[in-house]
């Protein structure tokens, strides 16, 4: 089993910044592809943005530019930077690993952005 726990989330102002984190751990072998999630109240979990275990790394159109993935294999730790936030960024974020095409989920991080 893969375990993932997302740190990082809070309240921002608009324009802000935040830096979350999500720490893998139990079996990580093979984990091949990592990514991040989120969910608005009232609406459907979304990709943010994912990358492989070689560097590869896909978003979502909208975020382009404002939100960066990354990932530590050393510390097995994936990263999501993102910058410029605004209102409608705020939901709960999730941290998501594919492990010899099995899904696994932390238990999500919230994000508010609001002045």
């Amino acid at each position: 089993q893969v375990q993932l726990v997302e740190s990082g989330g809070g309240l921002v102002q608009p324009g802000g910044s935040l830096r979350l984190s999500c720490a893998a751990s139990g079996v990580i072998f093979g984990i091949n592809y990592m990514a991040w999630y989120r969910q608005a109240p009232g609406k459907q979990r979304e990709l943010v943005a994912g990358i492989t275990n070689t560097g590869q790394t896909n978003y979502a159109d909208s975020l382009k530019g404002r939100f960066a993935i990354s990932r530590d294999n050393a510390k097995d730790t994936m990263y999501l930077q993102m910058n410029s936030l605004k209102p409608e960024d705020t939901a709960v974020y999730y941290c998501n690993a594919v492990r010899f095409s099995m899904g696994f989920w932390g238990q999500g991080t919230q994000v508010t952005v609001s002045s």
